[in-house]
């Protein structure tokens, strides 16, 4: 169903005109096909975690030509989501939307620029700089990620400075699937170039680049949206365990056509980092499950997703540990409501 609709979709884009006047059908098409390519994205996923296929080799590559369709490193992302899945809000560990802590110099910068800003201005340049720049800086530099892998980290290399942390995000028994990955890539970006010699570059930055950044803003809203909010913790190495990191990701309502397009990505959460090998048609059973046997531990936040998003954006900039031995929470800014 993704890939033919995303076929569909993409096809469609082809016969569009490339002028002015087209400008609002051009919006419209980047919104519908990178949403339903979305789709492609979270299958892919799906075989990253062993949830797709019992044949690894099968599920190897069909995640490894969906990702590198949508200029993914299939093997390298593989590899820093299961160290995300193991190290889930973990101030050190983490591997992805690790806070800032007020104290740190990335958070006076942060916190600087909240005051200075405001909440509006704020909300917006960080709902900017998340989804139309959070995947590209995330894999070229590891942007979020925990302290214990260094500043920077690359999806695409170990070479200096990539590799500088406590511990090596991608060890050297990942590189021959990293440079595998590389090569996937390459081949995507081959065969854009020839798109654009045979139909015009511009073309190809229509039909494939807007949807692209659509697919992106998707993927950062979800996961930004599944491990952030005012009231969820994070907690340091003295005080984490695995069980309090998995159950601080929260599930939210998407509604029918998003879940149905992206697989319930964003409203079986808890459950899939419970269990990520549970495939997704089998996560909304368990979700329910998860729901009535632990109704106090399973997150789920029933705010609208544009409000959610909005105050995620607005209010969620620096940590602060709440006591000695508690979880690090969000501070609230000058001019935000507590």
């Amino acid at each position: 169903m993704s890939l033919s609709l995303t076929l569909l979709t993409y096809g469609l884009g082809t016969q569009i005109p490339l002028t002015a006047m087209a400008a609002p059908l051009w919006l419209l098409y980047a919104v519908v096909a990178g949403t339903v390519a979305g789709g492609c994205w979270v299958i892919a996923h799906e075989c990253g975690h062993r949830a797709f296929h019992p044949n690894p080799r099968v599920e190897a590559t069909v995640g490894f030509v969906l990702h590198s369709l949508l200029l993914v490193p299939y093997f390298s992302w593989q590899h820093s989501h299961a160290v995300h899945h193991a190290n889930c809000n973990h101030m050190e560990g983490g591997e992805t939307h690790v806070p800032p802590r007020a104290e740190s110099r990335t958070g006076q910068i942060v916190a600087g620029m909240s005051r200075r800003l405001g909440p509006q201005l704020f909300g917006i340049t960080s709902l900017i700089s998340h989804l139309l720049l959070g995947w590209p800086l995330y894999l070229l530099f590891g942007v979020a990620g925990g302290k214990n892998y260094g500043a920077p980290t690359s999806h695409f290399t170990t070479a200096a400075p990539f590799r500088n942390g406590k511990r090596a995000l991608f060890p050297n028994a990942c590189l021959p699937l990293m440079q595998l990955s590389n090569l996937g890539l390459l081949a995507m970006i081959g065969i854009l170039i020839m798109a654009a010699i045979q139909f015009s570059p511009a073309r190809m930055l229509c039909v494939y680049g807007l949807p692209y950044l659509v697919i992106n803003a998707w993927l950062v809203g979800y996961t930004w949206l599944q491990h952030t909010d005012t009231d969820i913790p994070h907690f340091s190495t003295a005080d984490w365990t695995w069980a309090k990191g998995a159950l601080q990701t929260v599930d939210r309502p998407y509604g029918p056509v998003l879940n149905l397009l992206h697989h319930g990505i964003g409203s079986t959460h808890v459950c899939h980092h419970i269990n990520p090998r549970i495939p997704h048609y089998n996560a909304w059973k368990a979700t329910t499950l998860l729901r009535l046997r632990f109704p106090h531990l399973v997150r789920h936040d029933p705010t609208p997703i544009h409000r959610a998003l909005w105050r995620v954006a607005t209010r969620c900039a620096v940590v602060q540990q709440a006591s000695a031995g508690g979880g690090f929470f969000y501070q609230p800014q000058l001019g935000q409501e507590i």
